[in-house]
């Protein structure tokens, strides 16, 4: 399963871009039955807003964003204009925002970035089922 939106790169396509993650994986669950955890949802919706916030804040134009889901695994895939591959910075617990990339780091299976002919395209992949221990 998988779908893709043009999202209009102003601040208010970042609470669209969630909206849409999180209908995305309501029928996941509902229609398709798969395991999608609420900790899954609320991962992929921080995830969505980080990558799309810093694309609306980095690069001009349009965003594209397409969800894929397998059955235990969502890929959130944020193209954009901005050709500069994103580095995490340094722990800084001084520094004011700036902190996206370490988020996603932390919680995402899989990141990966890659250079394309237009711009970046940023793929994170999240569990859809709990895996943290009950401990």
């Amino acid at each position: 399963m998988r779908v893709g939106f043009t999202l209009n790169g102003s601040g208010s396509c970042i609470a669209e871009a969630r909206r849409h993650a999180t209908a995305f994986l309501e029928t996941a669950r509902t229609e398709h039955r798969l395991p999608v955890s609420a900790r899954a949802r609320d991962l992929t919706e921080l995830v969505v807003s980080e990558l799309v916030t810093n694309a609306v804040k980095y690069a001009p134009g349009p965003i594209l964003m397409e969800l894929r889901v397998t059955a235990d695994a969502v890929d959130v895939v944020i193209r954009d204009s901005e050709p500069a591959v994103p580095a995490a910075r340094a722990a800084d617990p001084g520094r004011v925002g700036q902190h996206g990339l370490e988020i996603i780091k932390a919680v995402a299976e899989k990141l990966s970035v890659e250079q394309e002919a237009n711009g970046k395209r940023i793929t994170a992949r999240l569990a859809l089922a709990d895996t943290l221990s009950p401990a």
